[in-house]
């Protein structure tokens, strides 16, 4: 505990130790047994701790659960807590018992038919016992119709008020949190165990106590920088998150404070626990960095302790907290980024710190060109064809993350799933060159990797290195093995490959998740530096005692064996790692130089930087030149289109197609975030990938909804309508704009008659003026629809008056045009007068009663509530439907005041990721982390009030493409007006952070006009 000026403890209102239940006896308990536990975590000792972030948990539906007493005690109340998950697994029926020699027992209380208000709730009970016993038990007969049994503390009490002394707040080493979405149980961030903070209000009103935890002596100069991990825990589920209110402070030799000169962490927000809570800046169950330069505000001091705050000014009786800390470091010259070259600000395992239950941007560390054929990344599970890359959660025993390979992949999204991935992993001497890749793996640190776009390379635990670098269909991968190994050799996984004794590899991949639709075989072609002094079909083994170097040129084709030896030749053959780097560097130089930035911080250059690189990886080039470098004649195997035939070992059977197809993109996703970004930014390559795109519809007859490569069966809306519209009406010079026209009207008004293309529910809504509830998420489908029509209405205008558009379909556009528009307005008829939402409506006209906090059901991916503002093509007339400006003003304010609780999963039956992505936002019903709601906080535009301000916009968790979220973040930071997909309307709006118009890769910059 730290003792203030005065003498006295800094400590007020709080204790370390807390109880759920005055009287408690829990301390005199000698010993804990039960029918059953879950080892090694969810134990029956837990039911003893008074901590409802743990837990007892049974495969049973039954249970007890004894409490033994050195002495005997008299129990006249208890309490239960309810534990996380599932509340069906809550004790219903139970009875508590006493024993004198824990064989004979009495019944003491009986309950049946009990219920929890919630996630850890806690239920009391008092009852009349003028016995002591020396064994208590808890007998549950009965859950609430699970199969399994789960409690998170039995607290037992001799009835009285009394309530423990304060104790100073908990600070200790331990484990490390044994939760979290993201993260490995039961350690540090990086270490083996953290540093545990906890303990709780005892009444209302500001709660605070400052602990002491190092004794140093750190001179502070001008760029010292502070830096540490935090992991406040979502303590019983308290929505106001009393865990985020602590920050590590610092004593100054003069006596003063770090709290007490005004810092700001990295994002601007104060840096003390007051600060740091109110910001909610932080997420809980998810380690969070917190960084501060000290030079600003305490240069010449010198710091003789690092502190613990904590400080939360609105506590109550109830309140309870746990955190961790990890990593806290103090740097007087913390490294700089070189910044001669962008891609040394960009940070390819932003994101990947994910799980399937909670996106932090859902991304792979991948290694490309911008738009490129082929990604190449890390990966830590070979096998996976999802989170291939985890960079924290399944760590080894000394919590390293473990190599499994260098790979190649096609990933647009774990949720899609991968394709024709393949891995090449080096081995040194005597290790294993068969069995699955675990056993292969190695282990290394973060600290010595380098992701770039341009170059991945790693050091591993054991001395070895292996890096690589991209073209388009190719790539070099070089491994430098540990002096003093003898022989050094790559294995190869997940394919059928032959190795020659020239040192040459070919071979094929055919694997892909169930929702690659249109994938076909991927055939390679490889060649090392030199031959190998042994191979099998999957390895190939070289003498390193005199040069540990081995250097690997890769190619692919999804043609043939021939044409990858052709793209080998074209793009790697003859030329040095260093100058294929150097060939990616410049093409990510002119991607990334498209955007300056002025007066940014180097954190947020990064941030800026990364997250255009995101943008430009997707979507995806699949076409191939089978001509010459001089000459070029551009193929394709067809992703959209049926096959000609079985692929063989070296041909493919997809139809071959002329022209440049582009793929790996879902328009769900995108429309409202990738799409106005490559029209803003990159006006030239959107033109050639919204061609990429019509080229689907030229060749299979429709432009896929999820292009993964072809057409997939998943999300609403056909918004490649309103994503070419608004290139073209924005000034892409799209090749063909009649063709991308004429996909978009046949989507809006023609019925596919299958579910991967087009629009679900046309037959009907084409005559009701909207989709009925039989079709599934059919408030989706009807209004990304009427979105998509203002889209097509305007483009149909803008196209009449296109000089460059044939005189005999002008009249016929006009009058299409007219039609579209008027038809956009149709979502006023799924406005339900009554509620005031836009609720599902049968084909007869009955509107649902839904609720909006429900998941699910007639909404995409989100409730009525995110649904409520789904008709930005036209905000003055949904401000109509409310009753007017003010109206919709009070909806929007009522919108943001209204907490997410992640607790009303609806149709879906369970909690998904975007509600827990959505209540970790803190701002009302708001599911920042996904695409339905990207628009919301810009709807104060026609309430006559400026946006929401963007306190978190641009921060929060993540989205289901990881190009969605890194264009939504760069919008979030300098932008406006991106409520009217459609039209024209986006502009930039900051001078900080502008684009910059290039006719050619040497063109000077300037600005635009």
């Amino acid at each position: 505990m730290q003792v203030g000026a005065n003498g006295k403890p800094i400590q007020a209102n709080l204790s370390g130790a807390v109880t759920t239940l005055p009287g408690s006896l829990l301390k005199q308990v000698s010993a804990v047994t039960a029918s059953d536990e879950n080892q090694p975590r969810e134990v029956a000792a837990n039911l003893a701790d008074d901590d409802s972030s743990t837990k007892w948990l049974v495969f049973q539906r039954t249970g007890w659960v004894t409490y033994r007493f050195a002495e005997p005690v008299t129990v006249a109340r208890y309490s239960l807590t309810s534990a996380n998950d599932a509340p069906t697994r809550d004790p219903r029926d139970f009875v508590v018992q006493g024993s004198t020699d824990g064989t004979s027992w009495t019944d003491l209380d009986k309950r049946s038919g009990e219920k929890f208000g919630g996630r850890f709730v806690t239920n009391r009970y008092s009852f009349t016992n003028p016995n002591a016993y020396a064994y208590y038990r808890l007998n549950i007969t009965a859950n609430s119709g699970d199969s399994l049994l789960q409690l998170a503390d039995w607290n037992i009490s001799d009835g009285s008020d009394t309530r423990p002394p304060a104790t100073p707040m908990i600070s200790e080493t331990a484990a490390g949190p044994n939760g979290g979405y993201t993260t490995k149980p039961d350690v540090g961030f990086t270490g083996l165990a953290a540093l545990r903070y906890s303990g709780g209000a005892e009444g209302n009103g500001r709660a605070y106590a400052t602990n002491k935890l190092f004794d140093v002596n750190v001179p502070v100069g001008p760029k010292t920088r502070l830096s540490y991990k935090i992991f406040p825990e979502y303590t019983g589920g308290d929505s106001r998150y009393p865990s985020t209110y602590a920050a590590v402070d610092l004593h100054f030799t003069d006596g003063s404070y770090l709290s007490g000169r005004s810092p700001a962490d990295q994002h601007g927000y104060p840096l003390t626990g007051a600060g740091q809570g109110a910001s909610k800046v932080l997420f809980a169950d998810q380690w969070n960095l917190v960084q501060a330069d000290l030079g600003t505000v305490a240069r010449g001091k010198t710091i003789d302790r690092i502190l613990l705050s904590y400080d939360n000014p609105q506590a109550t009786g109830e309140t309870r907290f746990q955190g961790w800390l990890d990593d806290i470091e103090l740097a007087a010259t913390p490294p700089t980024i070189d910044g001669s070259t962008l891609t040394n600000y960009v940070d390819t395992r932003r994101g990947t710190n994910s799980t399937g239950g909670f996106s932090r941007g859902n991304n792979l560390p991948i290694t490309a060109l911008p738009n490129g054929f082929n990604f190449f990344t890390p990966v830590t599970d070979a096998t996976s064809d999802s989170w291939e890359y985890e960079y924290h959660r399944i760590n080894n025993e000394a919590n390293l993350p473990m190599l499994q390979g260098l790979a190649i992949s096609h990933e647009p999204s774990p949720w899609m799933g991968d394709r024709n991935q393949m891995s090449v992993m080096p081995v040194v001497g005597d290790g294993p060159l068969t069995g699955e890749p675990a056993s292969r793996a190695l282990a290394f640190r973060h600290d010595d990797e380098t992701a770039q776009p341009d170059l991945y390379r790693v050091t591993l635990q054991n001395g070895l290195v292996a890096e690589m670098t991209p073209t388009d269909h190719a790539g070099i991968m070089r491994f430098t093995f540990p002096t003093g190994s003898a022989t050094g050799s790559l294995v190869f996984h997940n394919g059928t490959f032959t190795i020659g004794p020239d040192g040459t590899l070919t071979g094929w991949v055919d694997n892909g998740s169930p929702l690659s639709a249109g994938r076909s075989r991927m055939f390679v072609s490889a060649a090392f530096d030199r031959a190998p002094t042994a191979s099998t079909a999957t390895t190939a083994t070289f003498d390193t005692t005199t040069s540990r170097e081995v250097t690997l040129r890769l190619a692919t084709s999804f043609l043939s064996v021939e044409q990858a030896g052709r793209n080998l030749d074209l793009e790697v053959t003859g030329k040095s790692f260093d100058q294929v780097h150097a060939a990616a560097t410049a093409a990510w130089q002119d991607r990334l130089g498209r955007v300056e930035v002025q007066g940014a911080t180097e954190a947020q250059l990064v941030s800026m930087y990364s997250n255009l690189y995101r943008l430009n990886l997707y979507p995806n080039s699949q076409s191939e030149n089978t001509g010459t470098a001089a000459a070029p004649r551009w193929q394709y195997a067809s992703p959209v289109s049926a096959p000609t035939g079985a692929s063989t070992p070296t041909r493919t059977g997809a139809k071959i197609v002329d022209g440049q197809i582009y793929v790996n993109n879902g328009f769900w996703d995108t429309y409202r975030t990738v799409w106005p970004a490559y029209a803003l930014l990159y006006p030239d390559i959107a033109a050639k990938i919204s061609d990429g795109f019509v080229q689907h519809y030229r060749d299979g007859g429709w432009i896929a909804r999820w292009s993964s490569p072809g057409y997939a069966d998943l999300m609403t809306g056909t918004s490649a309508n309103v994503a070419l519209a608004q290139a073209y009406l924005t000034g892409v010079k799209l090749p063909d704009p009649l063709a991308a026209y004429d996909a978009a009207v046949k989507d809006a008004t023609v019925a596919s008659g299958r579910g991967a293309v087009g629009r679900k529910g046309i037959e009907t809504s084409l005559f009701l003026g909207y989709t009925p509830t039989s079709t599934g998420e059919s408030v989706s489908w009807a209004l990304e629809g009427f979105i998509n029509d203002y889209g097509i209405g305007n483009m149909g205008a803008a196209l009449a008056k296109d000089p460059a558009t044939p005189k005999s379909r002008r009249a016929q556009l006009q009058e299409e045009s007219r039609y579209f528009l008027e038809r956009a307005r149709n979502y006023v008829h799924l406005f339900d007068s009554k509620t005031k939402l836009f609720q599902g409506r049968n084909a007869a006209g009955s509107f649902l009663a839904g609720d909006p906090l429900d998941w699910g059901g007639v909404y995409t991916e989100t409730n009525g509530w995110n649904f409520a503002f789904t008709a930005q093509q036209d905000g003055r007339g949904l401000a109509n439907l409310y009753g007017g400006q003010q109206a919709l003003r009070d909806k929007l304010d009522t919108f943001f005041s209204t907490p997410e609780n992640a607790d009303r999963p609806g149709g879906y039956g369970g909690v998904i990721h975007e509600m827990l992505e959505a209540r970790a936002v803190r701002m009302g019903q708001l599911g920042m982390s996904n695409q339905p709601s990207h628009h919301i906080p810009y709807m104060y535009n026609f309430a006559a009030r400026r946006p929401r301000p963007r306190r978190r916009c641009g921060r929060s968790c993540g989205a289901s493409t990881s190009a969605a979220r890194s264009a939504r973040v760069t919008w979030a930071t300098r932008t406006t007006a991106r409520c009217r997909p459609g039209t024209s309307s986006a502009r930039w709006a900051s001078t900080r952070c502008r684009p910059v118009r290039r006719s050619g890769p040497s063109a000077r910059r300037s600005s635009p006009g």
